[in-house]
């Protein structure tokens, strides 16, 4: 969604990070390229000039004039700035002291609360929570019938005493149903079956619309809720700062959740809502699956925009499907070489399910000058290569090596897919756990780094080698009688011979004649020769 404000704004900041002193006029070109990138955005001209206003204050004081690097502390302000428009720091649910903890959702139609309901639900199971929904949705045909669905797929039940309105006409008309009595209802019925939290789903409707935001305001009244979360649309633009400025007035919330954040539109409501209603955006909707869904952190999201990356969101979505001993498993098996087929298909799995891969690499920084190849991944192939390595036998996944012609073209025909594919994938993933391997050697092993097999210095400080030393001279049967003045690395010279076996205490051939007793080896005087 912020893809268009993300490429104008690091193309305006990526023209400092060449100059080393910023003058005035560099600094109002910046904030000139930055304002219209948030007007192209459809931010709201009110927060657009506050936010060039602080800017501007903070680029041209102090704070840049003597930083060692101006252009980076620009960089900083503004993306410090862009998290307090977000909101500065994320805000957490706040829990009833007494369960249950009752949250409303209120919104416009359209917005996706019902769908929202299951994705909150499926969030708070995670969180050790045990959920329970409430259908408050009787005037949309179908609404109730929805959020059963909804319900059974998160796998938490649903409070529908009444089936609601089953076409238009029945709800315009009356004998739909009491929502402010089902919603009494359905907290009743989750503190007698034990449920610390409820989510209330309200009827969508317009911001003009005065019967409908007074029956919101009645339920509101009627379950004293802990939390009243606004559902925004984020593609709707500047029409839902306005509709979100006439909810806080006629109902009141606490807190925002931006839904289809996946879309391609320009974001501004995003940028807008918090700045304008002056209540925190918690939540945000990336998708259609219930686990698209996540805390919306202010932080996060402005260092995205900024094209500087989301690791955290990434270190966090991998240690939600990534086992840690089956890791710590599969790094073993890569230091040692025996990473097999099957582990790769575990592995990549895992991956998958964190999300497309286009997004998951859309979190790494500098993912912005990367979109033409973000552009060219093909899911569908990652589905091919599972096909073949799930067309094949366990032994063959254990032992790729055994996988002759026969078997790749029986691999072939079962998958699908042609023997130049399995081909491809059998050398490549030869090849890639050569290099795994390789790579795990060079860092020590799977243990950490510095424990591989390096190369011994030979020289020491100075210049001088470190090695033993000369090597004394080698003698054919030993020295009888012993060392005078000791021998180097043997404390008390060598042993006397006198007392061996008969036959080693004689004069070796070639050494008649000579007094051993008055050789000066190297080293005896203390100096290396």
């Amino acid at each position: 969604m912020f893809e268009s404000l993300s490429d104008r704004l690091t193309s305006s900041l990526k023209d400092l990070r060449g100059k080393g002193k910023l003058s005035p006029a560099d600094i109002d070109a910046t904030c000139r390229e930055i304002r219209l990138a948030l007007l192209e955005a459809d931010v709201a001209l009110p927060v657009v000039r506050e936010f060039i206003k602080n800017i501007k204050e903070r680029a041209k004081g102090a704070e840049v004039s003597g930083a060692l690097n101006p252009a980076q502390q620009v960089v900083k302000i503004v993306n410090e700035e862009l998290i307090g428009i977000l909101g500065g720091e994320t805000r957490r649910l706040n829990l009833a002291k007494t369960p249950p903890t009752v949250i409303m959702l209120a919104g416009l139609q359209g917005a996706g609360k019902t769908t929202l309901a299951g994705k909150l639900a499926v969030w708070l199971r995670a969180q050790g929570h045990t959920p329970m929904l409430v259908a408050c949705d009787l005037q949309r045909p179908n609404a109730v019938t929805q959020l059963k669905v909804v319900g059974e797929q998160a796998g938490v039940p649903v409070y529908a005493p009444h089936p609601g309105a089953s076409s238009e006409g029945e709800a315009q008309g009356a004998g739909v149903g009491d929502p402010v009595a089902v919603a009494r209802a359905g907290v009743d019925e989750a503190r007698t079956k034990v449920h610390d939290v409820v989510i209330v789903d309200t009827a969508g409707r317009l911001g003009v619309d005065e019967v409908l935001m007074k029956q919101a305001a009645d339920i509101r009244d009627a379950v004293q809720p802990d939390e009243v979360l606004f559902v925004l649309d984020a593609m709707v633009g500047q029409d839902a700062v306005s509709t979100a400025d006439a909810f806080r007035e006629g109902v009141g919330f606490t807190g925002v959740v931006l839904t289809k954040l996946d879309g391609d539109a320009r974001g501004g409501a995003a940028l807008s809502v918090r700045q304008v209603t002056g209540r925190p955006i918690m939540f945000a909707s990336t998708g259609e699956k219930l686990g698209d869904f996540d805390v919306f952190h202010p932080d996060r999201m402005s260092s995205r925009i900024l094209g500087m990356g989301d690791l955290l969101s990434l270190i966090e979505q991998a240690e939600q499907v990534f086992d840690a001993q089956q890791a710590e498993a599969t790094a073993q098996k890569i230091g040692s070489g025996e990473l097999t087929l099957e582990d790769f298909l575990e592995q990549m799995m895992a991956i998958r399910k964190m999300g497309p891969l286009a997004n998951l690499v859309g979190m790494l920084p500098g993912a912005g000058d990367m979109k033409e190849a973000l552009g060219q991944v093909d899911e569908k192939q990652l589905d091919r290569v599972q096909a073949i390595i799930r067309g094949m036998t366990p032994a063959e996944r254990d032992n790729p090596k055994i996988i002759n012609g026969s078997r790749r073209l029986r691999i072939a025909n079962g998958s699908g897919v042609t023997v130049t594919e399995v081909n491809q994938l059998v050398d490549r993933f030869f090849e890639a756990r050569k290099m795994m391997s390789a790579m795990a050697g060079r860092m020590g092993g799977p243990g950490g780094f510095g424990k591989g097999k390096g190369k011994r210095s030979k020289k020491g400080k100075k210049g001088k080698k470190t090695g033993r030393g000369p090597t004394p001279p080698k003698v054919k049967g030993g020295f009888p009688g012993g060392m005078p003045g000791g021998f180097p690395g043997m404390p008390g010279g060598m042993p006397d011979l006198s007392s061996m076996p008969k036959g080693l205490d004689e004069t070796p051939p070639g050494l008649e004649g000579i007094d051993l007793s008055q050789l000066k080896l190297p080293g005896q005087d203390g100096k290396a020769k």
